[in-house]
């Protein structure tokens, strides 16, 4: 099972390299079902393991002048006090709770990759501070939540918010994912243990993954492992939510209305959802420009 944990591993690595992001979603569930860890242990492993493999894929992309530090220590800032906010939450969350989050999180994440994103068609544009910590601190809260760096959710904020092109984007991403995860692991490790030779272990085969997904970009088309990726993401949360089966049954018996007010009350929230989705889907329509992602999709 070592062998195997780390030639998996590689592809945290791979997936660095060519999505500029994307470990975290295959760190948690390697270490919890192939190397045995805890959630809680995993998730603070995984934390460490992302942090020091984006920080060798953040220093390629800053040598190709792809990276925008300014831009990435304002959104960092904010991300690392959200992490370690997070962090700290998650100490009062149930484990299997914890798994069920995290694979809400592969599911969307998934998703988003297998459709592409929209972004603005316009040049590099000055960011608005305020917005771009705000959004930092939100995506760094579920950073130390689940131990996910955020990437996926980094990218389209940099690129909307902030701004950026993709490419650099990505670059900024990686080293936002590196304080997000720092913050995150910093809030965890004074509740678990942490195996540091296994970590190390992890990392280093990430690390070799990292410059393997960097070639992969130069020879297979984006769009098409961009696809393949997502789905390997979305069997790998269904996993999940088919091992947690019992508490995925026992939170959804708990939410179904027993009530006509609750019945009232969640068909007026899914009649807001709706319009709320009609709107924004209208909003997007007007101000942005669909396209897919050339350079990688920022997990």
């Amino acid at each position: 099972m070592l062998a195997l944990g780390l030639l998996l591993s590689i592809l945290i690595g791979v997936s660095l390299g060519f999505f500029g992001g994307g470990g975290s979603i295959l760190t948690v569930p390697l270490l919890v079902y192939v190397f045995r860890l805890p959630p809680r242990e995993a998730i603070a492993s995984s934390l460490l393991v992302v942090a020091t493999a984006s920080a060798f894929a953040a220093r390629e992309h800053a040598r190709a002048g792809q990276l925008r530090a300014r831009v990435a220590l304002l959104f960092g800032a904010a991300g690392m006090a959200g992490a370690y906010l997070g962090a700290q939450v998650a100490a009062w969350i149930a484990e299997g709770v914890l798994l069920l989050l995290f694979a809400a999180m592969m599911a969307l994440t998934a998703l988003a990759m297998w459709r592409g994103r929209a972004a603005p068609a316009a040049a590099e544009r000055e960011s608005s501070p305020g917005r771009l910590a705000l959004q930092g601190f939100v995506v760094g809260s579920f950073t130390g939540l689940v131990g996910a760096g955020g990437g996926f959710l980094i990218v389209p904020a940099l690129v909307l918010w902030a701004g950026l092109p993709m490419p650099a984007a990505i670059g900024t991403s990686l080293l936002v994912i590196v304080l997000n995860s720092l913050a995150g692991f910093a809030g965890y490790v004074s509740q678990v243990h942490v195996d540091y030779g296994l970590v190390a272990a992890v990392a280093g085969c990430a690390i070799a993954g990292s410059f393997a997904g960097s070639r992969l970009s130069r020879l297979v088309p984006p769009s098409s492992l961009r696809r393949a990726f997502a789905g390997f993401v979305l069997v790998m949360a269904a996993v999940i939510l088919v091992r947690e089966g019992s508490l995925v049954l026992q939170a959804g018996a708990s939410a179904v209305p027993t009530t006509l007010p609750q019945l009232l009350f969640a068909l007026a929230m899914l009649g807001m959802g709706i319009v709320a989705g009609r709107v924004s889907r209208g909003s997007d329509k007007a101000d942005v420009t669909s396209f897919d992602h050339e350079g990688g999709t920022g997990i």
